[in-house]
């Protein structure tokens, strides 16, 4: 399940391949399944706790990824970015455009021709996706304009080494579907989320909805674990378990959760760490503030590289996701 969900098309605002793999896996586990006008998934699993406070669990479908904007003289394509990705992983890359994944490379000038320029680091706008057509005309049969783009990678698994795209959020949507299948002491809403990658979009909208009491918020996180210099952080890293988030850019952890959840993870021996604080942001950040305010947390797995073509993970980070964040659930009363 875990291949089809990395390796499946879901760039922000195209997300139904990605949502249709979800409904045929949870299918079996849900009292209801509702699509609400976002695009948002909501699956209700009913608990046994008939005093059960109103818990939200939640994951994002899309992915950072591209759209066709324009085609120049040449035949290549312009194209623009839906989520924060540096260019200066693109060029040579593969992707594919369209429903028919039609392939491509992203290309920029050769080296041969750079020299004074060679030091610059190329915009967006300046790349082009090259899908051999002769020109312009060649390439406008195709009708490509508005089309999404994603990288061309393909998930592999070699021992507890993941590698592949789409981590943020795949991982969290496994996550999701996994907590399903567990019989439930507390009642969950198990939302999987559209637009994140470009404003949190999906869950502002489905906490409104279901205006929850409590919120774990399921994700892919950068793992520091790189060449860096001596005065900046260098956690989270990758195989060192569950990172779960004291604050970032859009929330603050709720400390109560915080707490039960370091307790849950050093009594079961669930290996975890904590993310940098203050980085990057999540559906919490919208989640957080709905009506009067929701008790929120983030765990998430460290994922070299990510936002970029291809990401590395540790499968036991996941498992360690999943399996804390389930501890924590019928641990809320």
């Amino acid at each position: 399940m875990l291949k089809k969900l990395c390796d499946a098309s879901g760039v922000s605002g195209n997300e139904s391949e990605v949502r249709d793999l979800i409904i045929e896996a949870i299918k079996p586990y849900c009292d209801s399944l509702k699509l609400d006008k976002l695009g948002n998934l909501i699956a209700y699993k009913k608990g046994t706790n008939k005093k059960s406070p109103k818990i939200m669990i939640a994951a994002h479908m899309d992915e950072v990824g591209f759209m066709v904007n324009g085609i120049d003289e040449l035949g290549t394509l312009k194209f623009s970015s839906a989520g924060g990705i540096d260019s200066r992983v693109l060029i040579g890359k593969r992707i594919v455009v369209g429903k028919d994944r039609m392939p491509g490379v992203i290309s920029y000038k050769p080296i041969h021709m750079q020299k004074e320029n060679y030091e610059k680091i190329p915009k967006i706008e300046e790349l082009r996706i090259d899908i051999g057509a002769i020109d312009k005309k060649d390439a406008e049969k195709f009708n490509l304009i508005g089309e999404y783009i994603m990288f061309d990678t393909e998930f592999e698994e070699n021992g507890n080494l993941l590698k592949g795209k789409a981590f943020d959020d795949r991982f969290g949507c496994y996550a999701l579907i996994e907590l399903l299948k567990k019989k439930r002491k507390n009642s969950i809403y198990a939302v999987f989320t559209t637009q994140e990658e470009v404003g949190l979009r999906g869950a502002a909208v489905a906490a409104y909805n279901i205006m929850p009491d409590y919120a774990l918020i399921f994700e892919g996180t950068s793992a520091a674990d790189l060449p860096m210099k001596k005065d900046l952080a260098d956690f989270p890293i990758m195989g060192g378990g569950v990172a779960i988030t004291i604050s970032d850019r859009t929330f603050f952890t709720n400390k109560e959760l915080l707490n039960k959840a370091e307790k849950i993870a050093k009594t079961k021996k669930i290996p975890y760490q904590f993310k940098q604080p203050m980085i990057g942001g999540t559906d919490a950040g919208r989640i957080h503030i709905t009506g009067s305010g929701v008790k929120t947390i983030v765990f998430a797995v460290p994922c070299r590289y990510i936002h970029s073509p291809v990401g590395f993970a540790d499968k036991r980070d996941l498992n360690g996701m999943i399996k804390l964040g389930n501890l924590l659930i019928n641990d809320i009363k």
